[in-house]
């Protein structure tokens, strides 16, 4: 065991939280394979680090593992849907613990333009005309909690409503009891209808008034903008590093698995 010295790191709280909800390798369930050769809870520390750090996979500190294992570890996790598996399970653990249904029946949507770093490639990049952003686009839907549900990353010329057309299938499709999701006015015209149509969603739009000055806080949409705010917390994430749009999805997942996790090892309010 590494002696913790990172904020980062997993105290033994969250680690007694999260380890009945990892996803269980094959060996382990007699499936075959090759036992790894590092514990989970080192793997998670490092990947820890590195997207609230904002590192470089060769920068990972010595006491971690080797940069090209914990890589591996991500890639494999990435490929394989486990991030998403372990999100998933925190997310529903959280929202029992405060009082909820596991699955969730409202959604938010929106989305979020994003410099893109000099390793992005051209297939993978372009220009937002709106918020004059040469880089990637995060299409989001966040439940009223502000915890994901699911995530698109595209070239930032790309439109809010057909990427929404394709992620609010996705969500659709793994979260049935979704009934009512809100948008912003990018999300009108045709998408009402097919949202209706196609997934039973009724898509509410939530339009700022010509009479308003400054910033306002709009009811509804601060939900999904409290989940960008995180985002932007993690120093991998206030831009686009990442050449494939899979990694950079996968480093969202990364970053709101943390911020479950200190809430599921949170003290509960009505304990004494």
């Amino acid at each position: 065991m590494r002696e913790r010295r990172y904020p980062t790191d997993l105290t033994d709280a969250q680690w007694a939280a999260v380890r009945p909800l990892l996803p269980v390798p094959g060996w382990m369930q007699g499936r075959g394979g090759r036992p790894e050769a590092y514990c989970h809870r080192a793997m998670l520390d490092a990947v820890g680090y590195l997207v609230d750090n904002g590192i470089k996979w060769r920068a990972m500190p010595v006491d971690f593992p080797p940069w090209d294992r914990v890589y591996a570890f991500f890639r494999r996790w990435c490929e394989n849907a486990l991030i998403t598996e372990f999100h998933d399970r925190l997310r529903g653990r959280v929202r029992e613990r405060l009082g909820g249904d596991s699955e969730p029946t409202v959604a938010v949507i929106d989305s979020q333009s994003i410099k893109a770093d000099a390793v992005v490639g051209r297939d993978s990049r372009g220009f937002d005309g709106g918020k004059l952003i040469n880089g990637r686009k995060r299409h989001v839907v966040v439940d009223t909690l502000g915890m994901l549900l699911g995530v698109r990353v595209t070239s930032a010329d790309m439109g809010d409503r057909a990427i929404a057309q394709v992620l609010l299938a996705q969500v659709a499709a793994t979260h049935h009891r979704i009934a009512l999701v809100w948008a912003d006015g990018g999300y009108t015209g045709s998408l009402i209808e097919h949202c209706l149509t196609a997934f039973g969603q009724v898509l509410a739009i939530v339009k700022r008034s010509d009479t308003m000055r400054g910033f306002v806080v709009l009811p509804k949409r601060w939900i999904v903008e409290r989940c960008f705010a995180h985002l932007m917390r993690s120093r991998r994430l206030v831009r686009d590093f990442e050449r494939r749009t899979t990694s950079a999805e996968a480093m969202i997942y990364w970053s709101m698995t943390w911020l479950m996790i200190r809430r599921l090892a949170r003290p509960h309010p009505g304990q004494g």
